[in-house]
């Protein structure tokens, strides 16, 4: 009974649009003939661990920073150890590889990081002011995205600094602190060109800015995409029927570029479906966020709609050329077990706030 109970607590139009984005992505994987019998299971295994982790009492992260440190070390470490034990796929060192399965040990850091930063910041909320604490916040994201850039992961090392300001700014950062770190940021950025990025990077960059240098090498993958987008118009061409997705034209049909295989073969209408489900999912998070007066909470469930949407916005903006291409696949949707797994992982650490409050 207390079983029964609890699930009906549960926010089931946030499953609900998390399942019909899951189950789009697994369409289009069929469509383009990839591995969706996996995604199925991956899908299932993440169900699982969104259910369990709703009956987990969330206040046990609240109340013990001994287990936060050591679960943010341990996979600090699990980062480490990929440059050791893991194989190269594709000139990237991101997957350890466990028979015929694949761990990506910065999904569940990322979680790991929304809950460490939620308490830091949960805990120094009215000190906020000092930028010791701003600097100590950016330490902690510091490790892991240093380690990640050398995998290489630009695209995932974006996310994180986006988490990181976004988890600052609705922490209650003073403006000039703020401004601070935008100046930094700037600088940074003028320095990494000559001394950070590597000679692909800056070619991505150097072909976004001007994608007729390399339409043939570069150039090709954004504008295979928007020729794809450009040819589902209003209903798309159908399942199983789009041209560029079926002949090969478009690159990573499953991961970075699912969107614009979905736009080719659902149109408009099916892309209009995408982004109302994925809205209605961080109005449901927000919505969760604002139920509760602990800062704690709030400050997680918030870091995980930062964490969706800027990956959601990368993804779709390379899709449609209005950023570069950076490598991040479309949360939710784009084939990929650890990133489905862990984020209904996290969707189930919300349940546990919606339910336990």
């Amino acid at each position: 009974m207390k079983i029964l109970l609890h699930l009906k607590k549960m926010d089931w139009v946030l499953i609900f649009a998390a399942l019909f984005l899951t189950g789009m992505g697994i369409l289009s994987l069929y469509s383009s003939g990839y591995a969706f019998e996996r995604q199925i299971v991956f899908l299932m295994i993440g169900l699982l661990l969104m259910i369990s982790f709703s009956f987990f009492d969330f206040r046990a992260f609240k109340e013990n920073s001994f287990l936060i440190l050591f679960l943010y070390f341990v996979f600090i470490f699990l980062l480490l150890g990929l440059f050791f034990f893991a194989p190269q796929t594709k000139g990237a060192i991101r997957w350890y590889r466990i028979g015929g399965i694949s761990f990506a040990p910065l999904e569940p850091t990322k979680i790991i990081l929304i809950i460490l930063l939620a308490k830091y910041f949960s805990t120094k909320h009215i000190e906020m002011y000092r930028l010791k604490h701003i600097l100590i916040s950016g330490f902690y994201i510091l490790i892991p995205a240093f380690l990640v850039f050398r995998q290489p992961d630009l695209g995932s090392v974006i996310v994180l600094i986006i988490l990181w300001v976004g988890m600052l700014l609705i922490s209650g950062i003073k403006l000039k602190h703020f401004l601070v770190l935008t100046l930094i940021a700037i600088i940074l950025v003028s320095l990494s060109w000559s001394f950070i990025l590597r000679d692909y990077q800056k070619a991505r960059i150097v072909n976004f800015l001007s994608p007729d240098i390399d339409p043939l090498g570069m150039g090709w993958s954004q504008k295979q995409s928007k020729i794809a987008i450009g040819a589902g118009g209003l209903l798309g061409q159908g399942l199983m029927s789009g041209s560029q997705t079926q002949l090969g034209f478009l690159s990573e049909p499953h991961t970075d570029f699912i969107f614009a295989a979905i736009a080719e073969e659902f149109g408009l209408l099916g892309v209009s479906f995408l982004f109302f489900f994925f809205f209605l999912l961080i109005q449901r998070i927000i919505k969760i966020s604002f139920s509760h007066d602990s800062n704690f909470t709030r400050l997680f469930a918030l870091g995980f709609a930062i964490l969706l949407m800027s990956q959601f916005v990368i993804n779709i903006g390379m899709n449609l050329g209005l950023l570069p291409v950076v490598g991040l696949p479309l949360i939710l949707i784009s084939y990929g077990g650890s990133s489905l797994v862990f984020t209904f992982l996290g969707l189930g650490i919300l349940q546990s706030i919606k339910i336990n409050g």
